[in-house]
């Protein structure tokens, strides 16, 4: 029996390949360490909105990275070219591989035409957060506003994307809306591609 029950040793992290390894990540330790960022980054800001902004950006190089990889993995380095296959990707595979779990909804905005939204009752990173009083409505989903951003600029359509919630019926806590607006550009290269 040659070969049965070995397992190949790579001398260095950078020459194991970029294929699916193990996908999930404790709960707890994902907490733990986004507590640490949010805790660490309230330290280095004077308000709400330098505190968003900042989550904003450390969502961005997660989503610039994670847009490299599922490229790579699963697409053989192509990338989605179209409106709605960027915004399927990212409502499905990326969320899939962020959450374990597609989004709860994708919808586009009634009033703009420039406008979708995806919608999570219980985003992963509202979920352990407790907000006091003081901080109003700070929103730690702007660190998964800052990932889709990342996603979506990296893929060649550039977006201002924010975080809100939305208060909901029933339920004791709001769900959380990722509002993604698209720039004129993406519109107007959408319409001629037809």
């Amino acid at each position: 029996m040659i070969g049965v029950g070995k397992v190949k040793q790579y001398g260095n992290v950078l020459d194991k390949p970029l294929n699916k390894g193990k996908t999930e990540v404790s709960l707890s330790a994902f907490a733990f360490l986004f507590s640490e960022l949010v805790q660490y980054n309230q330290t280095q800001v004077d308000n709400i909105g330098e505190l968003e902004r900042r989550l904003e950006d450390a969502g961005y190089a997660v989503g610039a990275r994670v847009l490299e990889l599922l490229c790579h993995r699963d697409k053989g380095n192509r990338r989605e070219t179209r409106l709605l296959g960027i915004l399927s990707f990212v409502h499905s595979t990326v969320w899939k591989v962020l959450f374990g779990k597609v989004a709860d909804s994708l919808e586009k905005g009634t009033e703009h035409e420039d406008e979708y939204m995806i919608s999570e009752k219980e985003l992963l990173v509202n979920k352990f957060i407790s907000i006091p009083k003081d901080m109003g409505t700070f929103n730690c989903g702007a660190f998964v506003a800052g990932i889709v951003r990342g996603v979506l600029d990296g893929a060649g359509f550039p977006a201002v994307v924010t975080a809100h919630f939305v208060p909901m019926e029933g339920q004791q806590r709001p769900r959380t809306t990722i509002l993604i607006k698209f720039a004129e550009e993406v519109l107007l290269r959408e319409a001629r591609l037809g």
